[in-house]
């Protein structure tokens, strides 16, 4: 099957990235032909400095790989290098309702973030649009799947409905992309345990991949842990989740037990949670110190594997402008 998935270049990964989207990419590329783009266009629907964008797009390139993505076995590019992609969300837009991007609950969630940050910042039509490019990102290489979480469900149905719409209207080209269901946890805020771990919280809300020791210790031993209610609360939840996830899932079975039992001491978690992810994050430093030194020659092949990437786009994107009446592109020497 071919599969792709994206994303945005905001700076270092988190755990939540990581245990939620990024190891279950690594797992893919064992059986499926992966397409991995940093989607750097993405990132520009919403304020951002250009010196930044510039610099987190080639710094997420080397966080895949810390992560595992193989470059053997995976295509991993900048989306903005394949042009292909931006052409065909132009089409896409003309074969999509205004009134299906206006449901969209992601865009109302960020359009409130900016007014609320400021008044006087606009809202932009990127952000407005930016499903439509999403859709364009995976329906130009014509991928079957697409690892998502249950919150990106909206936003798969709504390219799916993309692809039925230009097949009914224009002529088959595009499969309707399948969801693959990821089994990864769900991980929260350590401040705010009923909100997903998130950049944009505050630093006390989540754990970066390359988080300092004594940073993460610190964040860890003053997570929330309880709420009140009976059983287990989500802040516990949570910590038992982040265990589990860095592989100490027997650990985590038997402190649930004693959780049970009314026998677990908060802080016996909290320590061994500690443990658990700075072994963890430790790796991931390591490689990533290593791939520093290598950052010119990764960049070339990334380039290197954008233009594989447009080889395999543009045989999309001709069809798509036969089938839509516009000429085929003028090939410049």
């Amino acid at each position: 099957m071919r599969v792709l998935s994206g994303v945005q270049p905001t700076g270092d990964l988190h755990l939540g990235n990581y245990f939620g989207a990024i190891r279950n990419w690594v797992r893919l590329q064992e059986e499926h032909e992966c397409f991995y783009c940093v989607v750097d266009l993405h990132a520009m629907t919403m304020p951002y400095a250009a010196e930044t964008l510039r610099i987190n797009s080639s710094g997420m390139i080397l966080d895949l790989l810390a992560c595992g993505v193989d470059p053997e076995r995976s295509l991993l590019f900048q989306q903005s290098q394949v042009p292909e992609h931006a052409e065909l969300a132009w089409i896409l837009n003309c074969v999509t309702p205004f009134g299906d991007l206006e449901r969209m609950t992601q865009f109302k969630e960020k359009r409130d973030q900016i007014r609320e940050k400021d008044v006087e910042v606009y809202v932009s039509a990127g952000l407005f649009t930016y499903l439509v490019l999403q859709a364009a990102d995976i329906m130009i290489y014509r991928a079957q799947g697409v690892p998502v979480g249950k919150d990106q469900q909206q936003h798969l149905e709504l390219a799916r409905e993309i692809a039925r719409r230009f097949n009914r209207v224009f002529g088959e080209l595009f499969p309707e992309p399948e969801p693959m269901w990821s089994e990864a946890p769900k991980i929260m805020s350590l401040a705010e345990p009923n909100s997903k771990m998130s950049k944009s919280l505050g630093a006390r809300h989540y754990i970066s991949i390359y988080e300092d020791p004594d940073a993460l210790r610190r964040k860890v031993m003053s997570a929330v842990t309880d709420s009140g209610s009976g059983g287990i609360s989500p802040g516990v939840e949570n910590l038992l989740t982040l265990l589990s996830a860095a592989g100490q899932a027997d650990v985590a079975a038997e402190m649930t037990a004693a959780h049970r039992k009314g026998l677990l001491r908060y802080s016996d978690l909290k320590s061994r949670v500690v443990d658990a992810l700075i072994e963890v994050t430790n790796t991931f430093r390591e490689r990533r110190a290593a791939l520093e030194s290598q950052r010119a020659a990764i960049m070339d092949r990334a380039w290197d594997h954008a233009l594989k990437a447009r080889k395999e786009a543009r045989v999309t994107l001709e069809r798509a402008r036969e089938l839509t009446g516009l000429p085929l592109h003028v090939e410049v020497s």
